[in-house]
């Protein structure tokens, strides 16, 4: 069975730093793409940042140059890490990644559970 599992979210002040992590468990073939997902309170569920087997990486405008998102594939893990916070970033955040169970089988996207980022003004 596959699992993302999620760590690192928190309370935090503005201006703060938090690093998630998410590592995905089971037995796998191959992993393309790894990113992070945030919903806040009445709001959709959007993309934060997302990084390709190929290496593509891709961060949401109001991120860039203050998240970073690196994966490692022998670990089977992505991390986001966030330094500027501010309220504005207060959401559930969601590791995702599209993954092959089986050589030749399709992509298929898993979620984590979600853990909570909270920016304190």
């Amino acid at each position: 069975q596959v699992q993302l599992v999620e760590s690192g979210g928190g309370l935090v002040q503005a201006g703060g730093s938090l690093t998630l992590s998410c590592v995905v468990s089971g037995s796998i073939a191959t992993i393309n793409i790894m990113g992070w997902y945030r919903q806040a309170p009445g709001k959709q569920r959007e993309l934060v940042a997302l990084t390709t087997a190929g290496g593509t990486i891709r961060y949401e405008d109001s991120v860039k140059g203050r998240f970073t998102i690196s994966r490692d594939n022998a670990k089977k893990t992505v991390s986001l890490q966030m330094n500027s916070l501010n309220p504005e970033d207060t959401a559930v955040y969601y590791c995702s990644s599209s993954i092959q169970k089986y050589s030749g089988s399709t992509y298929d996207m898993y979620w984590g559970q979600g853990t909570q980022v909270t920016v304190s003004s």
